[in-house]
């Protein structure tokens, strides 16, 4: 069983962990560019865990509501880039809502606490397919500003060559000296 403090306590880790958050980062750019969204309920998970960093893989245990697991097949696409996907079902607590006195734990001004059925899945990806996607984005990235300064550098071309406005200076032939001209 999973406590919602537990989950609480590693969003805070998180937001304060620059590093962790940009691990997660790359790893959540790893599923998109795998195309993992396009399965049924993949992008409603809930990070649950992680990121856990070891020295060629990088672990995250994600959870989604018993009745909406997440299709298999997402999971199978990323067999096939070194990913271990684990399936698992669990519950986690959840205080109750307080409507009445009887929600209320015994001798506590604090609701009871509730297991929700859940999915756990958990997914062990290699660093290296992590850096390989993020390689190939700044690849990418690079390849997008070139062509956008090859099509400014050209357009600045056409547009002079086009301006009737614009002169070419032509050297004047008698303020011109010769250069290693024999005597």
């Amino acid at each position: 069983m999973h406590d919602i403090v537990d989950v609480i306590k590693n969003i805070q880790t998180l937001a304060a962990d620059d590093s962790a958050f940009k691990i997660l980062k790359d790893f959540e750019r790893v599923l998109d560019e795998l195309d993992l969204y396009v399965f049924d309920n993949w992008e409603n998970g809930e990070l649950l865990k992680g990121p856990d960093v070891s020295r060629y893989f990088v672990s995250c245990k994600f959870m989604w509501p018993r009745e909406d697991m997440p299709d298999p097949s997402g999971g199978e696409r990323l067999l096939d880039y070194g990913c271990q996907i684990k399936y698992q079902k669990s519950s986690i607590l959840v205080p109750r809502k307080v409507y009445k006195p009887s929600d209320f734990r015994p001798g506590t001004k604090k609701g009871k606490i509730d297991p929700h059925p859940v999915w756990v899945v958990e997914i062990v990806m290699p660093k290296k397919l992590m850096q390989d996607i993020f390689t190939g984005k700044e690849l990418k990235d690079n390849m997008k500003y070139a062509e956008s300064m090859r099509t400014q550098t050209t357009d600045n071309l056409t547009s002079q060559v086009d301006d009737p406005t614009t002169q070419v200076e032509q050297p004047d032939a008698t303020t011109m000296e010769p250069t290693n001209v024999p005597q």
